[in-house]
């Protein structure tokens, strides 16, 4: 996985890469408020270092920073997912809840998360970032295990958007941790490293739902029992994210002074900033008139309709199969394996080929191969293996969102464009999983044919934008390109935030020449809070 390799620093000869204290504060001082990284590099002076001192601190990051952000996804995974556990163990009866409230109650998750995004995006810009992370899932987990008191579907509805509305938070704060401690090249990976708890979830919550189910009880139903067990570790756990998780690279006190410095000298290549905790509306502006932004949400919007009714009614499927209830938790717990095997490996090609809209289209042939299997091959004894490997197809889908969560984030440049694009994306994200759920009911059971016509409709959809949106992000290089030169820089710059550890040698004489073109013309704003539309050196990545 050579692309996943940190790039050694440039020389301390390439003034574009390695400034001297003052110059980075002129810079700074000449765009109003600066990034927290342009005032910290001002106030410390210039930094050399080799690859190998940059390889320690990046193994550093990851076992710290890494470790918290997989279990804070994972926690909310397992929050919201409970639902689909206990449908199987009888919350329709227990709750007397119809069809239609059993949907609302997972679509209703996602309509918190909606209309909390514009807040999670301010308080991620204007707060510290590792205290925001860390009280909201200490709130998602206490209203996770208040559930258990609830046994009417009134209840649990104010619940479960209270808990939506807390999650709200978790996945845009891990979007904003990954694009705050690693290198665009770094992204890719670590993000699918989080994203693959859902596929953990899977298995694990499948594993303890199938052992508190075995529970017997003639005071708690056993729905009662995996809410407490589910919502009292995520408690634990954010006491846990609370005391370890730093806000920033410049906050992060287990660095040494010299660490941190590396940590953020070598984010400088972004050219996305680091963090500015200064909100800024032509951010917000710039971002809701980004043609980019808008078909980014159409894509998420439409994988998260299918993801969404799969996540409500994946157990019910599989046990209208001809499974007992008990037998379709455990058939569930392969969709994790796969779901985990297509995520990471889905973000290793795409990192090796530089390509993420032919793999989100690659990655679409899987579903659509799975709801045409599920839709043709009649229910019976004899075909049950045949559902399941449809079945299992589908849930390929898994590796399509964070996908797009990290192209999004890999093209987005600037501080408080950064989360309000996150916020966009993940509204989008909410918007599908709300109407998802809603396109399926038990009545259809057990073919389901509405819901899963319309999945396959919308991975064709899919497939088809994975082609379309790299033309956009060429036309936009092509228009950065031209306004570098007529800067009087070079119009072709080599994007070191991607690249590769075999090619930097080759690319210094480039990377010098570039330096030469633009010295006096025009400063670097790598560490400056410029947004990605505004910097001509931004590189847009396929």
């Amino acid at each position: 996985m050579a692309d996943d390799r940190p790039t050694p620093a440039p020389v301390a000869a390439d003034n574009d890469a390695i400034m001297p204290a003052t110059e980075t504060s002129h810079r700074a001082a000449g765009t109003g408020k600066a990034d927290k990284a342009a005032l910290f590099i001002a106030e410390h002076g210039e930094v050399t270092f080799d690859y190998e001192e940059e390889r320690q601190v990046l193994r550093r990051i990851d076992i710290r920073i890494l470790p918290l952000i997989l279990g804070a996804y994972f926690f909310q995974q397992l929050d919201k997912s409970a639902l689909s556990y206990v449908s199987i163990f009888g919350i329709m009866e227990d709750a007397n809840l119809t069809s239609m409230q059993y949907s609302w109650l997972g679509s209703t998750l996602y309509f918190a998360q909606l209309v909390f995004q514009p807040l999670a995006a301010l308080l991620l810009v204007k707060l510290p970032t590792g205290k925001v992370i860390g009280v909201a899932i200490l709130c998602w987990g206490s209203c996770a295990a208040l559930m258990a008191a609830c046994t009417n579907f009134p209840s649990l509805l104010v619940l479960r958007f209270l808990l939506g509305s807390f999650e709200a938070m978790i996945a845009p704060s891990c979007l904003a941790v990954t694009q705050m401690w690693w290198r665009r090249s770094e992204q890719t990976l670590r993000a699918s490293y989080w994203s693959s708890m859902n596929g953990v979830t899977f298995i694990l919550g499948s594993l303890a739902t199938y052992g508190l189910g075995h529970i017997a009880s003639e005071k708690i139903y056993k729905y009662q029992t995996v809410f407490i067990f589910c919502g009292g570790l995520t408690v634990l756990f954010g006491v846990v994210f609370i005391i370890f998780m730093p806000d920033s690279p410049m906050e992060a006190k287990y660095l040494k002074e010299r660490e941190k410095m590396i940590a953020v000298e070598r984010l400088r290549a972004n050219q996305m900033g680091v963090a500015s905790r200064e909100w800024k509306w032509e951010h917000v502006k710039e971002t809701f008139l980004d043609f980019k932004t808008f078909l980014w949400f159409i894509l998420i919007t439409a994988i998260s309709i299918a993801s969404g009714g799969m996540s409500i009614f994946g157990n019910l499927i599989i046990k209208d199969f001809g499974f007992t209830s008990f037998h379709a938790i455990l058939f569930s717990m392969p969709s994790g394996v796969i779901q985990i095997i297509a995520i990471i490996g889905s973000a290793w090609v795409s990192t090796r080929i530089g390509r993420k809209g032919v793999v989100i289209t690659g990655l679409s042939l899987f579903p659509i191969l799975g709801a045409i299997l599920m839709l043709t091959v009649p229910r019976n004894e004899k075909n049950k293996g045949v559902l399941l490997f449809g079945y299992y197809m589908v849930m390929v889908l898994a590796a399509i969102t964070p996908m797009i969560y990290a192209w999004s984030a890999q093209n987005t440049g600037g501080d408080t464009k950064k989360k309000t694009s996150s916020a966009v994306m993940f509204m989008g994200m909410c918007t599908g999983n709300i109407i998802g759920p809603l396109l399926y009911n038990t009545k259809d059971a057990p073919l389901y044919r509405p819901g899963l016509i319309s999945n396959l409709i919308i991975f064709v959809l899919v497939g088809i934008l994975g082609l379309l949106i790299p033309m956009w992000l060429l036309v936009l290089n092509k228009q950065h390109a031209k306004k570098r030169e007529q800067l009087g820089k070079s119009a072709n710059l080599v994007d070191h935030s991607m690249m590769k550890k075999e090619k930097m040698a080759d690319s210094k004489a480039v990377e010098l020449d570039q330096h030469e073109h633009s010295r006096g013309v025009e400063e670097d704003r790598g560490l400056q809070d410029v947004s990605d539309l505004k910097n001509e050196d931004f590189i847009y990545v396929y």
